[in-house]
């Protein structure tokens, strides 16, 4: 009778179940793994959503800042009106061009957008009283034309703006803050003086973003002439 070679125990292959085990186990191992790694991935999607959206606000926000350093009235419209859906202003660009600068809350495809539209430049005191006019319209039933010089900044639920006059935060709206535009044939008001009496002492700016977004919430801004600072 042939004898085989001893096979030593240590040397034996896996058994079925065995292999079954480890399968078993390197798949939960794969599948854990691929939850952390997607679990770190939509984190940092949203950090980097959220990092956007906050620097889209911070420029908007500048922008904000800079048109109302920047206006001033002029013979034919004031230096900032509020009309309950449209805040405008007539703005200074360098030293000889002048803008009119509008804000407003717009429902756009299903959502309600925070928007900025500016006119092109003025060079006549006709086009100022014109595009005085279409900044109201623009707000609220806006032309084709008009839409390609607008910007979208922000999905809001509302906003609220209150002007500071005399230390008082009050309605844009209310008999104080009410100022004629000049008529047409007053000359242009010196600066700091007429123009400088449209101005509010302050403009604050109170936001309420739509939930959903990266930044949800109410954010207040206020606004100070520079020449009370």
């Amino acid at each position: 009778m042939t004898i085989g070679p001893h096979v030593p125990s240590h040397a034996r292959g896996f058994t079925l179940i065995e292999l079954m085990v480890a399968i078993f186990i390197m798949s939960l191992l794969a599948l854990m793994s691929w939850r952390g790694i997607d679990s770190m991935a939509r984190a940092q999607a949203i950090s980097r959503d959220r990092a956007d959206y906050i620097a889209t606000l911070q420029t908007a926000f500048a922008q904000w800042n800079t048109d109302l350093d920047q206006m001033q009235a002029t013979s034919q419209t004031p230096a900032i009106d509020y009309n309950g859906r449209v805040l405008r202003m007539t703005r200074r660009y360098g030293e000889s061009e002048i803008r009119i600068v509008a804000w407003a809350r717009r429902g756009i495809e299903g959502q309600t957008q925070w928007l900025r539209w500016q006119s092109e430049p003025i060079t006549k005191r006709a086009e100022a009283q014109e595009a005085w006019t279409q900044a109201a319209l623009w707000g609220a039933n806006p032309r084709d034309a008009d839409r390609k010089n607008e910007v979208e900044v922000a999905s809001i639920d509302d906003w609220q703006i209150f002007y500071s006059r005399g230390n008082a935060w009050t309605n844009p709206q209310s008999s104080a803050n009410a100022v004629p535009a000049p008529s047409a044939g007053a000359s242009a008001p010196a600066p700091g003086n007429a123009a400088q009496s449209t101005k509010p002492d302050g403009v604050r700016l109170v936001l309420t973003l739509s939930q959903g977004q990266a930044l949800a919430g109410t954010i207040t801004r206020d606004w100070i002439r520079p020449d009370l600072k």
